[in-house]
């Protein structure tokens, strides 16, 4: 028998490596594991150590504002960006190795990246004709994915001949049509108007609990992270500085970014004048007082900053009594259809903002008319 030689050796590895990754490709959905990721270009560090573990089949949602390295975290995933350090591993075999084609991810981009050229069937069958996949296979696979997307009967139709949401279920389906463990989403709805952006975000969160598909996403739109992932990674220049469910990310904040950057936020922030426990009474700089809770203990400072949200803030009558509860002023005023926003101030120097359901029982307050409202201590929280 002949002997190998080293290069021989070298591409029978691959092979092997190749062989193994597709084996875990070809199961219903697979782990995503980012070990240290790192990225740098030149003295900036767009990530920066990034570790994360992501089940298989679930849904995972990397968000922050530009520049805080999401995007570059999902294209060094994809393989169009090499890793400065750290490892990135699928169903546990690190993707370092392999070129792009290789890994087997389903990528869906912002701006579609459809062949003008080809009608929607070859759009969509372009990754089964570059794994060589029997005609009828093709056929099979095609009409299945369409039926998934809902858009049966537009096989002949080109790009420039579909709406803008058709296009993008097209790109979702040319992701979907190889049955990919890993589906990657940049940015996927991001060139679409808010009501289609909706509609797809409801269908995505759809096929993904249908198929299976471990999901790992990327936007800058808060409202469509916390309507689709089950958990959320927010980054603010390359760190992480939360991870959790939509839930977890609204409701407990870690810090002041992450309670600025989801959703509105009413900061407040004083002296602890006392606490038990968990519960603290802070004293603002206009003299008011708050109760709110603190994570964890003060280390070594009484100065706190304390968040409440719009929703909590409501209209109080007069038999309702709040360790929170004040006289208010109505300023600015906002009308946003489901909701209206009231700009109150509730002293001195202290201004928040309320956001009360247009509905009947609630009141309709103008500009300099007074109002009681208040909150539960347990929806002031220390970030």
């Amino acid at each position: 028998m002949a002997r190998r030689g080293p290069s021989a050796g070298i591409e029978g590895d691959r092979e092997a490596l190749t062989a193994m990754v597709d084996a875990v490709y070809r199961s219903k959905g697979a782990p995503v594991t980012l070990r240290d990721l790192t990225k740098h270009y030149g003295a900036v560090v767009a990530v920066d150590r990034l570790n994360l573990e992501v089940p298989a089949g679930e849904f995972v949602t990397l968000l922050g504002p530009s520049g805080s390295g999401k995007t570059t975290t999902l294209m060094m995933m994809a393989g169009f960006v090499a890793p400065t350090a750290g490892d990135m591993l699928v169903g546990g075999h690190s993707l370092i190795p392999l070129p792009p084609f290789r890994r087997n991810l389903g990528v869906v981009f912002q701006h579609y990246s459809l062949f003008p050229h080809m009608n929607v069937f070859h759009n969509i069958a372009f990754p089964l004709h570059m794994r060589s996949l029997p005609r009828a296979e093709s056929e099979r696979r095609v009409q299945k994915v369409l039926e998934m997307v809902r858009l049966p009967g537009l096989e002949e139709r080109r790009p420039n001949q579909l709406s803008g949401g058709q296009q993008q279920r097209v790109a979702l389906a040319r992701a979907l049509v190889f049955e990919p463990s890993v589906l990657l989403l940049d940015e996927p709805l991001g060139a679409l108007d808010l009501k289609l952006r909706q509609e797809l975000q409801v269908e995505i969160k759809r096929l993904h609990t249908e198929l299976g598909v471990t999901v790992l996403a990327v936007t800058h739109d808060q409202g469509e992270a916390l309507s689709m992932s089950d958990r959320i990674v927010v980054l603010h220049e390359g760190v992480i500085q939360q991870v959790g469910t939509p839930e977890e990310l609204y409701q407990r904040p870690v810090n002041v970014f992450v309670a600025t950057f989801i959703g509105e936020s009413n900061m407040l922030m004083g002296t602890i004048i006392s606490h038990h426990g968990t519960r603290c009474v802070v004293k603002l700089a206009d003299g008011l007082t708050v109760s709110g809770l603190l994570r964890g203990s003060p280390a070594g400072t009484s100065e706190v900053t304390l968040l409440v949200r719009p929703e909590s803030i409501v209209p109080l009558g007069e038999g309702d009594n709040l360790p929170n509860a004040f006289e208010a002023i109505v300023g600015d005023i906002v009308y946003l259809g489901e909701v209206t926003k009231y700009r109150l101030r509730l002293g001195p120097s202290t201004l928040v903002t309320a956001a009360w359901q247009n509905r009947g029982g609630l009141p309709r307050l103008g500009r300099g008319e007074h109002a009681r409202v208040g909150w539960l201590v347990d929806d002031m929280i220390s970030v």
